[in-house]
């Protein structure tokens, strides 16, 4: 594992299980519809749809279902649900609000979302952390959204910044791979223990001090 690149001259954050704990809601809104059509929902079914955007999850739960028409159906039901879910709240996780003004005072940054337009913002406000970033890209305002590497290279373009002096903070091997794709350094709080994922840096959370330390020394290029 290498150390995080103190010559980061932009930092891009993926948001649902990174910056949001909204995979609880992501998952209360999964389990309802596997088991409405008679199927569990445990960490086999959670990695078919984690990091996904809401219509890639559809097409997968409809092939796991076996019903491989109904992958808009199931989509949108689950994109309501969610909705609703979110509707109740959702907390930044540890560290998140921290790290992230951190490294807004010493480069540009912003978000990188497989979440549609919509929930991505309900997340960000719901964390108090809307305010913390002026560009943001959700999955349905690009072409090709996650494992794509479309999101990331769009979010470097407008902060000014080549991808290879950027890096992304990431939680899902769909984000991983965009990031990866896209050519940024790749930092990984994994949000499903256990996993075994493409990275870096790896770490258990964002309130790592190391984290902090990284970002404190990115004005001038030091380490604290």
């Amino acid at each position: 594992m290498r150390s995080l690149p103190t010559s980061t001259e932009a930092v891009v954050f993926d948001c649902d299980g990174l910056l949001v704990d909204t995979e609880g809601c992501w998952t209360v809104a999964e389990s309802a519809i596997f088991a409405a059509h008679g199927h569990p929902f445990g960490a086999e079914q959670k990695a078919l749809v984690i990091g996904r955007t809401v219509e890639a999850a559809g097409e997968a739960m409809a092939q796991y279902l076996g019903r491989p028409r109904a992958g808009a159906e199931l989509a949108a039901e689950l994109f309501e649900r969610v909705r609703k879910e979110l509707s109740r709240g959702a907390a930044a996780l540890p560290g998140a609000a921290e790290l992230v003004r951190a490294c807004r005072a010493a480069v540009p940054i912003a978000v990188a979302s497989n979440s549609p337009r919509e929930l991505l913002d309900a997340a960000l406000w719901s964390a108090g952390l809307a305010d913390c970033f002026t560009r943001s890209f959700a999955a349905d305002e690009v072409h090709s959204p996650k494992p794509a590497p479309e999101l990331y290279l769009t979010a470097c373009e407008a902060l000014g910044t080549p991808p290879e002096r950027s890096v992304a903070f990431e939680d899902s091997a769909t984000g991983i791979a965009s990031a990866r794709a896209a050519g940024l350094y790749v930092a990984v709080v994994p949000s499903l223990p256990g996993a075994d994922l493409d990275h870096d840096w790896l770490g258990t959370s964002l309130a790592e001090p190391e984290l902090l330390d990284w970002a404190g020394g990115l004005r001038d290029g030091t380490v604290r």
